[in-house]
């Protein structure tokens, strides 16, 4: 049965707080509110006991899917495991704790963590400065699109374009547009890569950059980056790289190495920081030398034995940021990357391709794979195949939804008819590989004989297949009305 809304479970009288005996004089709180912002009915709040309140939400937190209550295959978006000793540091007071106003010689612990973590970055991503302001992947792209700007605005000669392929996450032309820029869409080959013939027709004087992901959406590794590299640079534009699938290049290629002048990490994808439910996300960007200049104030710098804060920064496009970003999620990718250490991130990239390739081939037998070639971390199978049969990949996802697993990414990259993309990240067993597949096949196998369950499905779920369109739409709904 669906969880009941509090104001179901509500009852006239009930109260769950004791307050004690006020210690302190009384201040007539009414002489301090003005008028105009005063209440004239009283608010309408359930009244519930606190057994009542701590049972609806434990109710709720059981019904809710997570990393650690089973798999979620999400691809293009790394949704790894979370190390509990990443939230036990996070959580000491001497982080927890700090207040954004602190002086900085208060703070050298802190800001020794941050500029060590940036440090980590440059080295792992083969740039030359990083900030760690951007409070997410699609925050990272627009201010490295601003550095871009920068960058030819300070060459006098301001350009308008930005080229990516049709198999780009949809942040990237979002965020050029948000920028002021005009995107140009290139086509993948029928091998899922970049048409270099069609980027060479695309590039000229207007273009200020290209956004690539690498691997690309497909989880293929785009094998002509230092042609395309040079392409790029041989007209000044600047050659920017979607960090959303670093997972799969940990140790084994860094982006500065291969042409990329820009690259944005996710923080909560890459490095096992919480991921979903809105954040907090973290999009550091890392940038060659001579773009550092441009890079978001205050930079934290380096003086002897010392870290600080620079804002003496002519050149900067400014402030992106409240403060210095996302803290608390900065320290837990700190003590995730000192935990593995420079081998032990490499064998997480290792794992991850591992798992999407074994993964991979246990389930072409039973579904349409339109890149047959190895993958790195993920893979997107299609559904034509059961689509034939009446099936759609929708039908697909919701059945997996009854195995216990999460779907994966539906319906992207555009590309691919009825996409699934599948990402197991590095994390994930064997047995929870098999355990995924042996699923996926069995609804394969549903689609010959009994094709109503997953028109139907989910079947065991709280609540069933949503009206979509109405929550998309009427987010002030109750779940009865969902189910209509």
């Amino acid at each position: 049965m669906p969880e009941p809304l509090l104001f179901e479970i509500s009852s006239e009288g009930r109260i769950g707080h004791s307050l004690p005996m006020l210690d302190v004089q009384e201040i007539d709180v009414e002489d301090l509110i003005p008028e105009k912002f005063k209440r004239t009915v009283p608010p309408e709040l359930p009244e519930m006991s606190e057994l009542d309140v701590i049972r609806h939400y434990h109710h709720l937190s059981v019904m809710n899917h997570h990393v650690d209550k089973g798999f979620y295959p999400l691809g293009s978006c790394t949704m790894k495991y979370n190390p509990k000793i990443n939230e036990t540091l996070a959580g000491l007071n001497g982080l927890m704790n700090l207040h954004p106003f602190q002086k900085e010689n208060l703070i050298p612990g802190a800001l020794q963590i941050m500029g060590e973590l940036s440090d980590y970055l440059c080295e792992i991503a083969g740039m030359d400065a990083v900030t760690l302001q951007p409070a997410a992947g699609a925050h990272g792209e627009m201010t490295g699109l601003k550095i871009i700007r920068a960058y030819h605005d300070s060459r006098g000669n301001p350009r308008k374009r930005i080229v990516l392929p049709d198999s780009a996450h949809g942040t990237n032309p979002a965020s050029a547009t948000i920028t002021g820029y005009e995107t140009v869409q290139i086509k993948s080959t029928p091998g899922g890569l970049v048409d270099i013939q069609q980027l060479k027709s695309s590039l000229n004087e207007d273009v200020a950059g290209v956004m690539l992901t690498n691997p690309n959406t497909l989880g293929l590794f785009e094998s002509q980056i230092a042609e395309i590299a040079r392409l790029v640079h041989d007209i000044d534009a600047l050659l920017y790289m979607d960090g959303a699938n670093l997972n799969a290049l940990l140790g084994i290629v860094r982006p500065g190495d291969i042409g990329f002048d820009i690259v944005h990490f996710n923080l909560h994808k890459t490095f096992s920081t919480p991921h979903g439910g809105g954040g907090p996300g973290s999009g550091p960007i890392g940038v060659k030398a001579d773009l550092s200049r441009f890079l978001p104030v205050p930079m934290l710098i380096k003086k002897e034995d010392k870290y600080l804060f620079d804002y003496d920064r002519p050149h900067s496009i400014g402030k992106i940021q409240g403060f210095y970003g996302n803290f608390s999620i900065l320290v837990r990718a700190y003590i995730y990357i000192r935990m593995l250490g420079a081998r032990g991130l490499r064998k997480a990239s290792e794992n991850a391709i591992l798992n999407a390739n074994y993964l991979m081939h246990k389930l072409m037998p039973y579904y349409d794979l339109p890149h047959k070639q190895h993958h790195m971390h993920e893979f997107v199978l299609s559904g034509d195949r059961q689509k034939e049969k009446g099936i759609k990949t929708l039908d697909i996802a919701k059945r997996i939804l009854d195995h216990g697993f999460h779907a994966p990414t539906v319906y992207f990259p555009l590309i691919v008819h009825e996409a699934m993309m599948i990402e197991p990240t590095e994390t994930e067993s064997k047995e929870t590989l098999d355990d995924f597949a042996n699923a996926m096949i069995s609804i394969a196998r549903e689609v010959e004989t009994h094709p109503d369950l997953l028109k139907n499905a989910p079947l065991t779920t709280p609540v069933s297949r949503l009206n979509e369109a109405v929550a998309a739409r009427n987010l002030d709904v109750a779940y009865k009305k969902l189910n209509s």
